[in-house]
């Protein structure tokens, strides 16, 4: 596979490690400052059994020193089809465009469940430039068929629209959701809502005041609690089409040893039943809303969704985070929400280049919107 003049091997070298232990969190940690799924993120990651991953850590560096640092993974989709949402429907998409290629691989630079991220500490398109080569060499041994970088977000489209001109592909994400939290307390906020979401939330909480539902936030989970919180899980899992990545109980045991700090779980009780739970990331001024579980025999009796969003708000400002991050789907509640819709992008790339032509009917088929109305609504708003 050639790759143009602009990635050509320059005096950067590279280096490939399957498990993030073999490099220092103090090197990982100097080209990727302030992260919170950083060095001990994937450190779990690789601790947890992903079996639907293989991952890989590309190195670059400038003589001894690290000055860029990449995760990737790879799918191969003829072992399990319900992995990860976003790759999954590109790759549903490029059998409708490519019927032949059964067995579709595809090595991808990002995490599976979340934004993308690329470490510099050094010249980005050079840095760059050496991760997509070494990304070919990868590609080439495991014979993966389509090369990605999943899920980025505007601040790198200087950084990565060049790759337009080595085959790649631009496509729309899934775009996440951000809330920035400006509000001395829960009653403040509404005040910034429509007069129809405000009242719809006021009388949702009403609805439900007489019902005790307790709710605690603990830095893990001892066996029982997360046996009981998993089967919520699962039910979420089961209960999206978009079929998002399973996450194996193991992680939520040792995200808690690898991240004590930053891992936070909200649960929720009726009766000493667990009903909810909620699994955050959290750092001084953020809070990422990662992984959720409902009953969902009772949640809509009691307005689990909207429960858990009050009690994270009012435990966020209390704390002066100042910014709520909270992930994918689920479009419509969390535009009411007041929740603003942050586009990501995937570049994609079919390595067989005879088939690229095909490969450019892509867009017709892989788009995120077709999959929720409120998306397609806010599409349409962007002009897009």
């Amino acid at each position: 596979m050639k790759i143009s003049r602009r990635y050509k091997k320059g005096p950067l070298r590279t280096r490939v490690v399957r498990k993030i232990e073999d490099v220092s969190p103090e090197e990982w940690g100097r080209v990727f400052p302030d992260v919170l799924e950083g060095y001990y993120f994937f450190k779990t990651l690789d601790e947890s059994g992903f079996d639907q991953f293989a991952f890989y850590y590309i190195l670059v560096y400038e003589r001894k020193r690290l000055v860029g640092a990449a995760s990737c993974f790879l799918l191969d989709y003829s072992l399990d089809t319900s992995v990860s949402g976003p790759l999954r429907c590109l790759s549903n998409a490029i059998r409708k465009v490519l019927p032949n290629l059964f067995c579709i691989k595809s090595l991808a630079c990002g995490i599976p469940m979340g934004s993308g991220q690329m470490g510099s500490a050094g010249d980005p398109p050079a840095v760059l430039g050496a991760i997509l080569r070494r990304m070919e060499q990868i590609a080439r041994k495991t014979r993966a068929h389509v090369l990605a970088f999943k899920d980025f977000n505007r601040s790198y489209a200087s950084l990565l629209d060049p790759l337009l001109k080595e085959g790649f592909l631009k496509v729309d994400g899934l775009p996440t959701t951000e809330l920035p939290l400006g509000f001395s307390d829960f009653d403040e906020y509404l005040k910034t809502l429509s007069g129809a979401a405000r009242y719809d939330l006021r009388r949702k909480f009403k609805r439900i005041a007489a019902v005790k539902i307790e709710s605690t936030v603990v830095d893990a989970l001892d066996d029982k609690t997360l046996e009981e919180a998993y089967r919520l899980y699962l039910q979420m899992v089961e209960k999206h089409e978009m079929g998002f990545e399973l996450v194996p109980i193991g992680f939520f045991k040792r995200i808690s040893q690898n991240m004590p700090r930053e891992a936070k779980y909200f649960l929720w009780r009726v009766d000493g039943k667990l009903v909810a739970f909620l699994f955050c990331l959290v750092s001084d001024t953020l809070l990422m809303d990662y992984y959720v579980g409902l009953d969902y025999a009772v949640a809509r009796q009691y307005h689990l969704y909207f429960v858990k969003f009050r009690d994270v708000m009012n435990w966020c400002m209390v704390r002066g985070i100042k910014k709520y991050d909270m992930g994918y789907t689920s479009y419509g509640p969390k535009r009411r929400l007041g929740f603003d819709l942050v586009p990501l992008y995937l570049y994609v790339k079919l390595r067989y280049r005879l088939l690229r032509p095909l490969f450019k009917l892509l867009p017709v088929f892989f788009k995120f919107e077709n999959f929720d109305p409120e998306l397609k609504r806010w599409h349409k708003e962007r002009g897009a």
